[in-house]
């Protein structure tokens, strides 16, 4: 349950395309990624795909499968599985962990994040944004955008009551007093 992509960090894009991703987020990429002779780094998937999107979902190795076997519950040659897979299995990229924790942004990311040869040469800012099971790469501009309209929408009711509608009544929070 610990090995999840958790917080926002904050990461230049070099001159190379490369971003830093995170050490937290590298151990949970590392525990999803079965290494061999042949793949010998760290792998990860970058999803790029769906138009209404201003960013890229990353998953590890085992999350990226996970998604893709729930694709595969939706019937083959409906309308809906043909979306999925383009948008979720077609339009990806996997990408290596080089030594120093770093990838290259591939080409239709970089298209995806709106990232510039003109912005890369100026050192850009990224943010990876952990959600758990997958860890969202935007442009910095972008992302603090969203954030502030979805703040703005939150209806000033707290998000834990949110999360108290959508949770079975035996299970809680635990905290230190009820640890003991």
């Amino acid at each position: 349950m610990s090995e999840t992509f958790r917080g926002e960090y904050y990461q230049k894009v070099d001159s190379k395309a490369r971003v830093l991703i995170p050490a937290a987020f590298r151990r949970v990429l590392d525990a999803g990624d079965t290494r061999t002779p042949d793949s010998p780094r760290t792998r990860m998937v970058i999803v790029y795909g769906g138009k209404h999107r201003q960013h890229c979902d990353c998953y590890s190795m085992a999350g990226a499968d996970a998604l893709a076997q729930l694709v595969e519950y939706i019937p083959l040659g409906s309308k809906d599985r043909t979306r999925a897979e383009r948008d979720l299995i077609t339009r990806s990229a996997t990408v290596e962990v080089d030594d120093d924790g770093r990838i290259v942004l591939p080409a239709p990311v970089r298209e995806k994040l709106g990232l510039t040869p003109e912005m890369i040469k100026d050192g850009i800012e990224s943010v990876l944004a952990g959600t758990k099971e997958r860890f969202g790469l935007w442009r910095a501009d972008t992302y603090r955008a969203v954030q502030q309209d979805d703040d703005d929408d939150d209806e000033g009711e707290d998000v834990l009551t949110v999360v108290g509608r959508y949770t079975k009544p035996n299970l809680r929070l635990v905290n230190n007093a009820d640890a003991g």
